[in-house]
């Protein structure tokens, strides 16, 4: 195996020793426990390897930057294992992993099965919003409507202790992680790539799920070349959890059928997760895509560039909703002033690496203050939310800028970031 910088994962390990390796990937906000049901069959044919993410059941809070990191964890501890290829499951964000390795490592993975999973998991902004959500007021709202997102209502009626661990697993989690996880699955976004996927691929859905619904199961179908579906009837997000016997049967025939990984020594113990080795997080592992925007000097030139930088920086900071809306709304007249602002505004200052994007919302909300601009008060003020500021933070923010910008400009300002710090940091179902 190569020698890797990147950081392991928390995890465990069931099985015969010399079995073929099968690694099975968490929901956001679940523990490796949610595949408990499935690991005694499992167990019989493979070496099973389960994960934890960053801040999940007591896993260090080292949040990953995205899900590309997150596969590329999850190689490094394969990889520190002495496994080289090997079947994959993953549920929710654990199947966005799983595509990701898919597309990343190809070499790696014998087959492959997405459940609960999506080409695109709902929008950016709606993942971005929970992210507010959690900064603000925790994970305790998050935590208490899990039930209704995980179960169908007659399996919550049915099993109180099932809930009762749900909530309490999400609302262990570390928040940062959980906010990290988030801004993930918000940038997540495989459709163009889906007919790369090359390995044999099972995806599962339940009939019920609102979270990741059927529609999102048949456009991985639709879009990966050798994928069939699953459709678990009376389930909802967390099919293994609610119909264990049926998930089993599925993963045992879909990885029964596939062609087995090579077989290797895993040890039995969960080892606690080894520290970032020295050498910092430079060098990639194997078979894993490396995608960053440059940190320094190096930063895109060109007017192409730029609007490519400045669209996605708009749409991450604003929320898709709004640089869609100002689409829709551009003109020929105003075409060219849009095309400055992308360009400008969002490619060229926004992206500059001198200073953070929280310091540049506090600059951002104290000059419209001055100015007076209270619509655009209003888009930044949940682009400062989005950028990690709190509304105790934003409060601070105008306070001082009363001082200097004036007691009705501060006023004016005030009436307008209360509404939208209400409308934001309010759980939405």
């Amino acid at each position: 195996m190569s020698e890797t910088n990147t950081e392991t994962l928390q995890y465990r390990v069931d099985g015969p020793e010399r079995a073929p390796v099968l690694v099975l990937g968490p929901a956001l906000g679940a523990t490796w426990h949610m595949w408990d049901r499935q690991v005694p069959e499992l167990a019989r044919h493979w070496r099973v390897l389960r994960y934890d993410l960053p801040g999940h059941g007591g896993a260090p809070a080292r949040p990953a930057a995205g899900v590309p990191e997150l596969a590329a964890r999850l190689l490094a501890t394969v990889d520190s294992l002495g496994a080289d290829r090997f079947a994959y499951a993953g549920c929710s964000l654990g199947g966005a992993v799983g595509a990701q390795l898919a597309l990343t490592a190809p070499d790696r993975l014998t087959s492959l099965a997405l459940i609960s999973s999506a080409p695109r998991y709902a929008t950016p902004d709606s993942w971005r919003q929970r992210g507010v959500v959690v900064r603000t007021n925790g994970l305790d709202p998050i935590a208490r409507s899990t039930p209704e997102r995980w179960f169908t209502p007659g399996f919550a009626a049915a099993q109180p202790a099932i809930v009762d661990w749900a909530v309490q697993m999400v609302r262990t989690t570390d928040p940062g992680c959980h906010i990290a996880a988030c801004e993930a699955l918000a940038a997540f976004d495989i459709r163009p790539e889906l007919g790369r996927i090359g390995v044999p691929t099972l995806v599962v859905a339940g009939a019920d799920d609102t979270s990741t619904p059927p529609a999102d199961a048949r456009a991985l179908v639709a879009g990966i070349p050798d994928a069939r579906l699953a459709l678990v009837p009376d389930a909802c997000h967390m099919v293994p959890v609610e119909r264990p016997a049926e998930v089993t049967e599925l993963l045992v025939r879909h990885f029964s059928t596939a062609p087995a990984p090579a077989r290797h020594d895993l040890p039995a113990a969960v080892p606690a997760v080894p520290a970032a080795p020295a050498g910092g997080p430079d060098a990639p592992p194997r078979g894993a895509a490396v995608a960053a925007l440059p940190a320094g000097g190096d930063r895109p030139s060109g007017p192409g560039a730029l609007y490519g930088t400045g669209d996605r920086l708009r749409r991450e900071i604003l929320g898709e909703a709004h640089v869609e809306r100002a689409a829709a709304e551009t003109d020929a007249f105003t075409e060219d002033f849009q095309d400055l602002l992308t360009r400008y505004a969002w490619g060229e200052v926004w992206s500059r690496p001198g200073i953070d994007r929280r310091t540049r919302s506090v600059v951002t909300l104290t000059a419209l203050t001055a100015g007076g601009h209270l619509d655009q008060l209003a888009v930044h003020t949940r682009a400062a939310l989005r950028n990690g500021l709190t509304p105790q933070e934003i409060k601070e923010v105008l306070l001082h800028a009363a001082v200097y910008c004036g007691m009705p400009a501060a006023h004016a300002a005030f009436a307008v970031a209360r509404r939208v710090v209400r409308e934001e940091t309010t759980p939405r179902d």
